[in-house]
């Protein structure tokens, strides 16, 4: 009885030390996360502390820049636009039969009235003169038929004739006039079609390809052109602009003053040809709610080449005297446009600029700028206000330096060098 219960003393005395050993080993597992934590936060701010010590050690940043200068500014609306000629002809036979001659080069210049190919007139040569027969011969009738018709009016005057008589002679002379008359069409339309076997282009232009080879039978009005004559002097460009922009336009419209329009290459780096805007059209297209423009071009060195694509600059006006800065100085920023203008101490101050029209790879300021101060134009990404900064020019004056710095030093060290 007495070892028994001592069997229940020693298991009641266990139980707590097992406890104990638990709640230490929670201790200890929250303390090493705590270390582990501690170190790594020991860590990062090392980090911080070697990358901000880094930055603040680092050298000026190299940038590009450029300066702020002044000349007059083009207010423009930009829009792509398609060389399309006045006149392209398709020429086609207008009468049947073999081509017995081909006057033209591809590629020609022709001028209005040109010969460019001719059809066998001979078979319209004998219409003709199949024609003009008949018409003589419907002449005489006519005029034999009038000679009766005024002898049958004397006779009649004398009562010798029936008035029946004089009255069929009269039909007989209107019948006759009416046969003039139709062989005298018949006459025209044979001339014409005769006419017809020499094709002439009716514009002055460049002839294409040809279509149709020299022995070739040809038809009236067949689909296969012969050639095909393109006028390209002068040369138009159609071009939209959004109803949006209609207002200015139609502001800056004036007689006697046409607008002025610029035709640029696709990369917008090489003009093509200046002309003037001629004509507008009378309703906007609904569907791209744009209006179309034509704009007339001399182009007498044939720079615009039919059915190219341009960019076109329709100039409204002209600002003059404008502060302009490079596009690549002007940074976006996220309530307005801001540049690093670099001081005399070679550091950049960020200053707030509010921004006018656009001149190619120039942009114009209309507040925050002066004439003369310089913006950097490339490595902006990296700067920050205050920063300090290397341009070109100081890279290229500190390298030069350097080594004069260093040509100095090999001659004083060469033995038989001169000693101060």
């Amino acid at each position: 009885m007495e070892s028994h219960d001592g069997g229940q003393s020693d298991l009641a005395s266990a139980t707590p030390d097992l406890n104990a050993v638990r709640r230490h080993r929670r201790i200890a597992w929250i303390g090493l996360a705590v270390f582990i934590l501690l170190i790594a936060f020991a860590v990062y701010r090392g980090h911080l502390d070697q990358q901000h010590k880094g930055f603040r050690n680092a050298g000026p940043m190299p940038v590009a820049v450029g300066e702020v200068t002044a000349r007059d500014v083009p207010v423009v609306i930009e829009a792509l636009g398609t060389v399309t000629p006045l006149a392209t002809v398709n020429v086609r036979p207008q009468v049947s039969g073999p081509l017995v001659k081909i006057a033209f080069h591809e590629g020609q210049m022709v001028h209005a009235g040109a010969l460019l190919a001719e059809i066998d007139p001979r078979p319209y040569q004998a219409a003709l003169d199949q024609a003009q027969g008949q018409l003589e011969t419907a002449k005489a009738a006519l005029a034999t038929a009038k000679v009766d018709l005024a002898r049958y009016k004397r006779l009649l005057a004398q009562d010798s004739i029936a008035s029946q008589t004089y009255a069929d002679q009269l039909g007989t002379v209107q019948q006759d006039q009416a046969t003039v008359d139709a062989d005298t069409a018949a006459v025209e339309t044979a001339r014409l079609n005769l006419s017809y076997c020499r094709i002439t282009t009716p514009v002055t232009g460049l002839v294409g390809l040809r279509q149709v080879d020299l022995g070739n039978l040809v038809q009236a009005d067949q689909s296969t052109q012969i050639v095909t004559v393109t006028q390209m002097q002068p040369m138009s460009v159609l071009f939209t602009v959004p109803e949006t922009d209609l207002a200015e336009v139609f502001r800056e419209m004036r007689p006697g003053h046409p607008l002025t329009v610029e035709a640029y290459s696709r990369d917008m780096l090489h003009r093509i040809a200046t002309g003037t805007l001629a004509s507008i059209d009378n309703q906007i297209n609904t569907t791209t709610g744009t209006l179309q423009m034509r704009a007339l071009f001399t182009n007498n060195a044939e720079q615009l080449f039919p059915n190219a694509f341009v960019n076109v600059k329709l100039i409204l006006r002209t600002l003059a005297n404008q502060l302009v800065v490079p596009g690549g100085a002007v940074q976006n920023g996220p309530s307005s446009n801001f540049v690093y203008v670099v001081e005399p101490n070679h550091t950049v101050q960020l200053r707030t600029v509010v921004t006018g029209p656009t001149d190619g790879p120039y942009i114009s300021i209309l507040k925050g700028l002066k004439l003369g101060e310089t913006v950097v134009t490339d490595g902006a990404d990296e700067l920050r206000d205050g920063a300090h900064v290397r341009t070109p020019g100081e890279k290229a004056a500190g390298a030069a330096r350097q080594a004069a710095g260093e040509r100095h030093g090999n001659r004083r060290g060469k033995p038989g060098g001169s000693h101060a």
